[in-house]
């Protein structure tokens, strides 16, 4: 969401007072404001105050009558809720924020946190997998697990079913971090409940999604970005073919991570995601030694005043105006049945990094369903 004006001529501003943390909660908050254009707003108007004022004529000049802004009393109760939980919010100019994380091209603007902060300033190893893993699978992952946990590596998973929990519950006293799909506060699996408690002895609960968020599909896509993100080097244990694994090793590599794969046998599926990310050039995975050897040496960051830690929006700008055409345009092209997405791009006649980026917004917001083998339809 932005409008062709030209950017501030003062430099984005850091939230430095409990106002300012409002103001920015309250612009992440308000709809149809993404983190790209979160940061796009940030950049042209100074402030997030001054965005949040010129918000509602940006949407009108799209031909959003009526537009408002997340209220404030909204983000009061959320922030309450978050004090309840014992939940610490972090801006991504916090000197708290992982630096890491802080250089993907889309970092959560704020993320919530619970337990143990010091773990964000350990090296880190992300490790997924499949939810149905087989025994050998889940036994892999807690033994990878551990002995990267002993040599001081904090573990960051999803705390999912099968491989995440695994991973988590190995190393639950040398700290990992679990990054939560929903609300900080919000328990899935609930089976995992106990678990997501233990987590906060040593390691760390994290969430970019408003506190009491249950959960849905579309909200795990975002989520895994935050998982490569976080980490130096990404291990996928088991996963099929089609899997919300591979997305996150395809987040990896567009970040820069290194991403390493468990082998497994051709006739199981669960190894077949696997088998072809080590096909296709990450690097196989054997022992704890073969993931310490791939990760970068992670040098000195400089340190940079507040304002310049702000990321820069994506030079490339449309109006709100040829977004909201974009979306009509995707969904028109759409129906109920699975239509490619190379198809669509082919169809759009448009340039596929102006696509999959409106692309995630229809999926985010429910509209549009992602399907095995890269497939698109209208949600039901």
């Amino acid at each position: 969401m932005s409008e062709e004006t030209h950017p501030s001529t003062h430099p984005p501003l850091p939230p430095t007072t409990e106002d300012d943390r409002v103001s920015w909660l309250r612009l992440l908050r308000s709809r149809r404001v993404g983190v790209a254009t979160f940061y796009r707003l940030l950049a042209e108007h100074g402030t997030a105050q001054a965005a949040l004022q010129a918000l509602p004529e940006v949407a009108k000049t799209a031909g959003m009558n009526d537009y408002t802004t997340c209220p404030e009393g909204v983000v009061l109760a959320e922030m309450r809720a978050a004090r309840m939980a014992g939940a610490q919010l972090m801006c991504v100019t916090d000197p708290l924020y992982p630096a890491a994380l802080r250089d993907i091209p889309d970092p959560p603007p704020m993320l919530w946190a619970m337990g143990d902060i010091g773990a964000l300033a350990r090296p880190k190893v992300a490790m997924v997998g499949a939810r149905n893993a087989s025994s050998l699978g889940t036994r892999m992952a807690r033994a990878l697990a551990s002995e990267l946990s002993k040599e001081g590596y904090v573990i960051v998973s999803g705390l999912a079913r099968g491989v995440d929990t695994a991973a988590h519950a190995a190393t639950l006293e040398g700290g990992t971090i679990a990054v939560m799909a929903g609300g900080v506060d919000v328990m899935y699996p609930a089976e995992n409940t106990q678990l997501a408690q233990d987590i906060l002895r040593n390691g760390l609960r994290v969430s970019e999604m408003p506190m009491g968020t249950v959960p849905q599909a579309r909200h795990f896509p975002r989520r895994n970005r935050i998982i490569s993100g976080l980490a130096g080097a990404v291990v996928v244990v088991e996963a099929a073919a089609k899997s919300g694994s591979l997305i996150t090793a395809r987040n990896a590599l567009d970040q820069g991570r290194e991403v390493l794969a468990i082998p497994g046998h051709p006739f199981d599926a669960r190894a077949a995601g696997c088998n072809m990310l080590i096909r296709d050039g990450a690097r196989l995975v054997r022992s704890a030694a073969d993931v310490i050897e791939a990760l970068p040496v992670d040098p000195s960051t400089p340190e940079l005043p507040l304002a310049d830690i702000i990321p820069t929006p994506p030079p490339e700008q449309r109006t709100l105006r040829d977004t909201a055409d974009l979306h009509t345009r995707i969904l028109d092209r759409l129906g109920p049945s699975p239509l490619a997405e190379d198809q669509l791009i082919r169809d759009l006649s448009a340039p596929a990094r102006a696509v999959a980026p409106a692309l995630i917004d229809l999926e985010l917001d429910g509209r549009i369903r992602r399907q095995a083998g890269g497939l698109l339809s209208l949600a039901e």
